[in-house]
């Protein structure tokens, strides 16, 4: 699918104020609640996500909808086009003022993403993809790491994800580098400031949809943990973690890692010196 250039830059302008209404609220005094186990919410996700549901949809409101902090109804399953959107990805780190953090807008059409944005405002970052047409920040290419080998590459986790697993015991060859925000990271692997990312963690379509077509623009590969596809806009939006790399590191980690995985899915008590 062809988009129209006033489309790309109308969903464009909404995640640069998405962006500007998140930056009203970061490092100031705001509410935030608990809506899960060790999930957190705050008001300015829930402002984000209804300035961008009425924002995207517009010129289309026939446009499928599924979103972190939207109750999600499924009838995205009988659209065509569907907004998947995190109004913030990092939400721990942007309620504690940390600038780890990302408005995440994609737009699918027939279940593949054709339009991608991952927005760090704290940073003035601002990643962009249409299919086709390559990954961009501020209107610069983006290509992934030239990395092929585990050997001194530069992988990106999360902070509790990696000492929990203990991934610097599974990859002591690599440097690990832990930061916040799923769809940050993703977009800082497309754009070569890493290598390659390492979760085994469940995850949902808004955390990489945009991410996903950034990563595939600027000629990386994104996998589930077992190296399986990832497919969007399923009944249960959850994938079984996420590798992403160039396709010769991607082997190579996927290699690495898929007999521990394996081990963690069928409940082996220990994974390397200090268990899982």
């Amino acid at each position: 699918m062809s988009l129209e250039e006033a489309e790309v830059d109308r969903a464009r302008d909404a995640v640069l104020e998405a962006g500007r209404i998140a930056m009203r609220f970061f490092g100031k005094q705001h509410e935030r609640w608990e809506k899960g186990p060790g999930q957190i919410v705050t008001e300015a996700d829930l402002a984000i996500d209804r300035y961008l549901h009425a924002a995207l949809r517009r010129t289309r409101p026939e446009d499928g909808w599924l979103s972190e902090e939207t109750v999600d109804d499924r009838h995205r399953l009988e659209r065509r086009r569907v907004w998947v959107v995190d109004p913030i990805d990092g939400t721990r780190s942007f309620a504690e003022g940390v600038p780890e953090f990302a408005v995440s807008v994609a737009l699918l059409v027939e279940n593949r993403p054709v339009l991608g944005f991952v927005y760090n405002p704290a940073k003035g970052e601002l990643f962009e993809a249409v299919r086709g047409r390559g990954a961009r920040l501020h209107g610069r290419p983006l290509r992934a790491s030239a990395a092929t080998a585990l050997e001194g590459a530069r992988i990106c986790a999360s902070r509790s994800e990696s000492r929990r697993r203990n991934f610097g015991a599974l990859l002591p060859q690599v440097e690990l580098v832990t930061l916040g925000s799923l769809a940050y990271k993703l977009a800082l692997v497309a754009a070569g400031r890493f290598d390659a990312y390492l979760s085994w963690r469940r995850t949902n379509d808004w955390d990489i949809a945009a991410a996903l077509l950034l990563l595939e623009e600027a000629g990386a590969v994104a996998t589930d943990a077992r190296g399986e596809p990832l497919a969007l806009n399923r009944p249960e939006p959850l994938h079984g973690g996420i590798l992403a790399a160039p396709p010769a590191l991607h082997a190579a980690l996927l290699a690495a890692t898929a007999p521990a995985y394996a081990a963690l899915r069928a409940g082996v008590p220990a994974l390397g010196p200090s268990g899982a």
